[in-house]
């Protein structure tokens, strides 16, 4: 199961495209409201939760995933009972796959330390040890999945895909969605 949870001001973007290519690709993923059975993100989207925080069993097969967006990283970071699902995802052997602004939490809880990984421009400073490379859309370092913003979220979600599903499958939903990736330009 992918778990995708939402926090009010989330960046809609960077739940809802991996959510809609994650289940393309016929993976089960469940939204997870922080607080409430439907969800405002940063742009007033209101998004209807599959599941709540209480109601998330993680196992090792499992992926958590963190969008971004200020507030919804903000309403992350000041939840004490979302702060412990994401340590315990990483204590169980979960993926961890953040995006965004979402980087941060990881690096704040330690779990980033002398990692590879990748943040919002001009939030390096928030990465403590992390090895940033800002030059990458999207960082895999052992279990842990990181991208740099809502333009990048299509290469984040195909990329969650290959590793949960396979190449095929990944390139199968790139083809299906018509989407060149971020290494093609247009002429």
């Amino acid at each position: 199961m992918v778990y995708i949870l939402l926090a009010e001001g989330f960046e809609e973007a960077e739940a809802m495209i991996p959510a809609d290519l994650l289940r393309r690709a016929g993976l089960p993923v469940s939204l997870v409201g922080l607080n409430a059975a439907t969800v405002a993100g940063g742009h007033g989207i209101a998004v209807a939760a599959d599941l709540t925080l209480e109601q998330v069993v993680l196992s090792s097969q499992d992926m958590l995933l963190l969008p971004g967006g200020k507030g919804g990283v903000e309403s992350m970071q000041m939840d004490l009972f979302a702060l412990a699902l994401i340590q315990k995802a990483h204590t169980v052997g979960c993926y961890l796959a953040a995006i965004c602004a979402a980087p941060t939490l990881l690096a704040h809880l330690g779990l980033l330390d002398r990692r590879s990984a990748v943040c919002y421009p001009g939030m390096e400073g928030e990465m403590g040890s992390a090895v940033v490379r800002p030059e990458c859309p999207v960082v895999v370092d052992g279990r842990i999945i990181t991208a740099r913003s809502a333009g990048c979220a299509f290469d984040f979600a195909l990329k969650l895909i290959e590793i949960l599903a396979g190449a095929e499958k990944a390139k199968e939903v790139q083809h299906a969605i018509h989407y060149r990736g971020t290494e093609e330009t247009t002429a």
